[in-house]
Order: C-alpha cells, then sequence, then structure tokens
C-alpha cells in the first residue's frame, strides 16, 4: 500500500492524503518526501486549492513516527530531520495558492504543526487536536509554533502550545485554529468549505495570498521559523525528552 496519495480533481483540487491509517498516519521520510512531490506539484497552473489530509477516520495526523524518529539522539541528528520537514511546511505555508487540512480525525504533535501550514483548516465534528510536543519535554520543531502565532490571537496560540493538551472542535474554532466544523463525509464538508474560493480565477486567491506572503516575509519569518527548529534540536538532545519518548513507548 502506499504511503501517500496525490489526487488532483476536476473542479481544481490537489489532494495530498497520508495513508498510513494503521500508524495513525504518523509521518517518516516517505511522507515527507511526499508532501514535497506535492507542494511542487501544486504549483501547476490548473491547480485552484491544495489540500492535506489523512486516510480513514481516526486520525489526520500524529505527529512524527517515534518508532523510527526516537532513533535520533543528538542535537545534529534531530536537527536533520527537523529541519527537512520545516522546510517542506515552510513550501506550504508561502504556497501562492489557498491551502486546507482536513482534519477527519485527531492531529497531535506534528499533526497540528502540517494544519498550522494550512491557510485553513476544517475539522470533523468530535475530533481533537492539540500541540502535545511540550509533554515530550521538546517544543514544536518543524515551524508550526511560528505559524500558528502568525494566525491566531498571540495569547490564544500561545495557549495551545503551552498547556500542550488536546481541545475539541468547540474549543478549537474558539480558538480560531480550525475555521469551520463539519459531520459526515469528509469530502462534502471540504466542498462546502471551498465552494465560493474556486469559483474565482486562479489569479485572484494567488494574488490574496501574496499579500500575507509578502507581510510575512518583511517579517523574518522564515529566520524564525529557523530558530524554531534549532531550538528543538538541541531540547532534543537533552535526557529529558528520551525519558519522556521513552515512557510515550512503554505505555503502547
Amino acid at each position: 500500500m502506499e504511503p501517500y496519495l496525490i489526487q488532483k480533481s476536476e473542479d481544481g483540487l490537489l489532494v495530498f492524503t497520508i495513508n498510513r491509517a494503521d500508524k495513525r498516519n504518523a509521518v517518516n521520510d516517505e511522507i515527507i518526501n511526499g508532501l514535497q512531490k506535492a507542494v511542487e506539484q501544486a504549483y501547476d497552473q490548473d491547480v485552484k486549492a491544495f489540500v492535506i489530509t489523512g486516510a480513514g477516520d481516526r486520525a489526520f495526523c500524529s505527529g512524527g513516527d517515534l518508532s523510527v524518529f526516537h532513533q535520533l539522539h543528538t542535537e545534529e541528528e534531530a536537527y536533520g530531520m527537523l529541519s527537512k520537514m520545516s522546510q517542506v511546511l515552510t513550501d506550504v505555508f508561502l504556497l501562492p495558492k489557498p491551502t486546507i487540512a482536513v482534519l477527519n480525525g485527531t492531529a497531535v504533535g506534528g499533526g497540528c504543526e502540517i494544519a498550522a501550514a494550512c491557510d485553513f483548516r476544517i475539522a470533523r465534528k468530535g475530533i481533537k487536536a492539540g500541540f502535545i510536543q511540550g509533554t515530550l519535554a521538546i517544543t514544536t520543531g518543524w515551524g508550526g509554533g511560528t505559524m500558528i502565532l502568525e494566525k491566531l490571537a498571540p495569547a490564544k496560540g500561545l495557549k495551545m502550545l503551552m498547556e500542550a493538551g488536546l481541545y475539541y472542535t468547540d474549543e478549537l474554532k474558539e480558538l480560531g485554529f480550525v475555521d469551520d466544523v463539519y459531520e459526515g463525509d469528509a469530502q462534502a464538508g471540504l466542498q462546502r468549505f471551498v465552494s465560493q474560493i474556486l469559483k474565482l480565477e486562479s489569479g485572484v486567491t494567488s494574488a490574496y495570498k501574496e499579500i500575507l506572503i509578502r507581510r510575512w516575509k518583511e517579517s523574518g519569518v522564515i529566520e524564525r521559523i529557523e530558530e524554531e527548529v534549532r531550538s528543538c534540536a538541541m531540547l532534543w538532545e537533552q535526557d529529558a525528552h528520551h525519558k519522556q519518548v521513552e515512557n510515550f513507548l512503554n505505555k503502547k
């Protein structure tokens, strides 16, 4: 089974699906490489919007695959992985087209960072999401902390990051993390959300997105994302992180 799917619809949606439902759609190197490939395809002229979602109905993305990434011990090893994924998410963040994360299930840790890179987030009613990295004695390390603080009111974004907890959809909507909540079929929920956007010429929506991109770049967002990655890599090397990961894996 392919670890990811890239599908283009007739109405101009390019959809990247993390296809590892048995692993709660955890991210490994194949997913990182696949997402990079999808972002490159999103620049095609006939693509009007880029969508990221997960397979199944249990998880959007459970973050990094700890069974793989737990093998990374030093700051340098961690930085290699973190910087690779942060570059891909920065490309999503700065993509001059509308981007939508469809939270078909739980989104935790790095899954929330993927969602944060997107312009819009819609969620199935009843799912939970949260930046739980703090419980593993690290910070966001794919740039998601910087990105979400650009998009949410600072106090609300900081609350999500510092509490390191999970929130239900009503709380996520109140915080501003989720823009819309759907029930039932994810495809129907997505179509309802993007229908008006897709009616416009792609040049119009891209021009609006470029306004944001210029502001972000002028504010030094790329440099701030790099600092976030470096900070996480330093924490990754500490014994506190490895101890918390061991505790988490032993509970599974």
